[in-house]
């Protein structure tokens, strides 16, 4: 059995190409006991003497049936690996995704900030990124949740998150597995369709791929690769753009009309991004846009938050209907 596959070559040049990782840090993975996360956790732990890499893993106990025997499962994998072994068990977690998935990154920041690992691993493949790209077209989304899941991102300071597969789909990841006969545990959480992303995993992309593209997950990684470079562009125009029209809860209409409706959505998109606490949606935007060259004294709607914009002069101004701001 090869020990150095042309997977572990891919990988290895994809940590190289992107500087996610350099030799001798401290790194921690997240290890499901699915294919991805065993997949990614054999091919670091090869090149661990080459990298010189100080390894560790963690696993996320949801506390649901469906779990039950996994955590043992994934221990015994983890004692032959002779590496630290992180066991975080929660009870009474809705059985959601999203739930899921804030408590796992809660666990894995909080041990990587405590024990001092600066890097957190998760095996996230092309195939998650198809799925997600389509997830969040569905839902409605703008180029940003489009192109979610990103190669590397702060989980909070001194510690990043790092996706290193984002060039790998599951189909690579489950022969690998079989390849090195690495125990595969299987969740039936992902068989069941009512979740969206499983229907998406187990219906939608087969039928893409059947009907439309074979390579479909690869195109759509692609995709997500293209809109991610792009919005890093836009985001550093729209940065500056906003520090030059923009004052203490105001912004002048009067230098945004000349601008390009892209860039007009972006910057009024971040802006409000600092009043209403989370993501503008497409009518939140689009309603802002019709105060750039609205009468004096016109106004929104109330947005989430109890917010309000106001049409005074050149600037639109953000007034708060419970009488207070907190940017």
């Amino acid at each position: 059995m090869l020990s150095y596959s042309p997977l572990h070559a891919r990988l290895e040049n994809d940590l190289k190409k992107r500087k996610l990782i350099e030799p001798k840090e401290r790194l921690l993975i997240g290890l499901s006991g699915g294919q991805d996360s065993l997949c990614l956790s054999k091919i670091l732990l090869d090149l661990s003497k080459r990298w010189s890499w100080d390894l560790a893993i963690v696993h996320c106990d949801h506390g649901w049936a469906t779990d039950t025997g996994i955590a043992e499962h994934v221990r015994g994998i983890v004692q032959g690996w002779n590496i630290p072994f992180y066991l975080k068990t929660i009870q009474g977690l809705p059985e959601k995704e999203e739930e899921a998935r804030k408590w796992r990154y809660q666990v894995f920041t909080e041990i990587a900030t405590n024990q001092g690992y600066n890097c957190v691993l998760t095996g996230h493949t092309q195939s998650d990124r198809a799925e997600t790209l389509l997830y969040n077209l569905i839902r409605g989304t703008g180029s940003d949740g489009l192109s979610a899941l990103n190669w590397s991102r702060a989980l909070t300071f001194g510690v990043k998150l790092i996706r290193p597969m984002l060039n790998i789909t599951r189909k690579e990841t489950g022969q690998f597995c079989l390849d090195y006969d690495l125990p595969i545990w299987e969740d039936a959480v992902n068989q069941k369709l009512e979740f969206a992303r499983n229907r998406i995993r187990l219906e939608m992309i087969p039928y893409l791929a059947k009907h439309f593209n074979t390579q479909v997950e690869q195109h759509l990684g692609q995709t997500a690769e293209i809109l991610r470079a792009e919005n890093q562009y836009f985001q550093v125009l729209v940065d500056d753009i906003l520090a030059k029209v923009s004052g203490p809860d105001k912004i002048n209409r009067k230098a945004l009309q000349d601008l390009a409706l892209a860039l007009q959505r972006r910057v009024i998109r971040s802006f409000l991004g600092h009043y209403i606490h989370k993501m503008p949606n497409f009518e939140q935007i689009e309603e802002t846009l019709f105060l750039l060259k609205a009468p004096n004294g016109s106004k929104t709607s109330t947005l989430p938050g109890q917010v309000l914009l106001v049409v005074e002069g050149d600037w639109i101004v953000v007034k708060s209907l419970n009488k207070s701001i907190d940017p």
